[in-house]
């Protein structure tokens, strides 16, 4: 979620949506997702939506205890703002922040909250992200037995040097004690999530936090380039020349290398930055890029549905007591026009190697893509365009050639 979410309209108090949200729903998959605001340090790179024990201090608005009710009251507020909409959850993702700072238990009876107030498909797919320090074997079987079906596994880096420029806080052989836990216990899916191009990386040490990442067999593979954002103190330390800044054509070179060696082992890219094993993809992230509908519950969480999308209050006291007094936590939102939809589409769908059917595009629009298939950025068949591997290199720039 962004630092900085739009200003939007107000959002009611009573959470409700226009009746238009709502309509044709049965055609679009539905989500939730949980955000979990806590992490047991602040990486130096992350502007997320999270907070330590410390920034939160004692005030009871920011207890767990307190958390876990609102959570439960923001589910409570979606299972009646969507009334007689029925339809299965196909996925949940708990994010973060750290999710399994959480007690297990605890976090296992949030999944137990939601199916009280919704059907969840039989397959549902069921992902917590998680940091390598945050759980044991214990903790997973716990996961497992609650229904849990997915860990997405915050690796980041192989390479000691690189964990310390990132702040991380787990060692190297961690991860790999991890996955195994996790494939003991009975997760029926493993991700890791790796980061590339940070200030002292060098392309050798990427090439050997992807090779550890593919002797760990994982199923999914997340690989983000770092981007420095304003505010955070990774951006204080490039700004006063502690560390070097970030270099364009290095993380093009890392892409490009994660795309060779993880291509060699079987995986596909699916999305600019997700790899998966066949049957692997991550539904959960799949819906965020189709425009299916998701509800986000806690602090800060974004939600879509039918159109409209709004975004909670950020803090977890402010959140805590809007739902104490019965109000919706929405801070704002927006109600999306058709046109705005079509172009999220091909903002977001292009990013996908399913890519785009290409009567979602304007006339003039179509007009411009005799000229991007000769460059060799996307490649159009089956009435579909789909971006080549230099068009996910220049995803961000192949769509502002075409759109309008």
């Amino acid at each position: 979620m962004p630092s900085t979410p739009p200003e939007g309209e107000a959002a009611p108090a009573d959470g409700s949506l226009p009746r238009s949200a709502l309509a044709g729903a049965g055609e679009r998959g539905l989500s939730l997702y949980v955000h979990v605001p806590y992490c047991a340090s602040r990486c130096g790179y992350c502007d997320f939506n999270t907070y330590t024990a410390a920034e939160l201090g004692a005030a009871p608005g920011a207890s767990q205890e307190a958390y876990l009710a609102a959570v439960e009251a923001e589910l409570d507020l979606a299972r009646a703002v969507l009334g007689a909409d029925q339809r299965p959850v196909q996925s949940v993702f708990f994010g973060g922040g750290t999710p399994t700072l959480l007690p297990a238990g605890e976090l296992a009876g949030l999944l137990g909250a939601i199916r009280r107030r919704f059907p969840l498909a039989p397959d549902a797919e069921v992902t917590t992200e998680a940091n390598p320090e945050s759980v044991d074997r214990r903790y997973l079987d716990t996961l497992v037995a609650a229904g849990f079906t997915r860990l997405s596994l915050g690796m980041q880096s192989s390479r000691p040097g690189v964990l310390a420029v990132l702040d991380r806080r787990h060692t190297p052989g961690r991860v790999g004690a991890v996955v195994d836990a996790a494939r003991a216990a009975g997760f029926g899916s493993v991700s890791l999530d790796l980061i590339y191009g940070s200030p002292t990386e060098t392309l050798e040490d990427w090439r050997a936090s992807l090779e550890t990442a593919l002797a760990l067999a994982p199923d999914h593979v997340s690989a983000y380039s770092l981007i420095v954002e304003p505010g955070t103190r990774l951006a204080a330390r490039i700004a006063r020349g502690e560390l070097p800044g970030t270099d364009d054509d290095r993380h093009a070179d890392c892409y490009l290398l994660a795309e060779e060696l993880l291509g060699a082992q079987g995986f596909a890219a699916y999305e600019v930055s997700n790899w998966a094993r066949p049957g692997q993809e991550c539904r959960h992230n799949l819906a965020y890029w189709v425009g299916d509908d998701w509800w986000g519950a806690g602090p800060g969480a974004h939600s879509h549905v039918g159109g409209v999308r709004w975004w909670n209050v950020r803090h977890p006291r402010d959140y805590t007591a809007r739902l104490a007094a019965g109000t919706s936590p929405a801070q704002a939102r927006e109600v999306l026009t058709p046109e705005q939809r079509r172009v999220e589409r091909v903002l977001l769908e292009l990013r996908l190697a399913q890519g785009l059917p290409l009567d979602v595009l304007s006339a003039s629009e179509r007009a411009r893509v005799p000229a991007l298939v000769g460059d060799g950025t996307v490649d159009l068949a089956d009435g579909r365009l789909r971006p080549t591997l230099a068009g996910r290199l220049l995803a961000d720039a192949v769509i502002r050639e075409l759109l309008d």
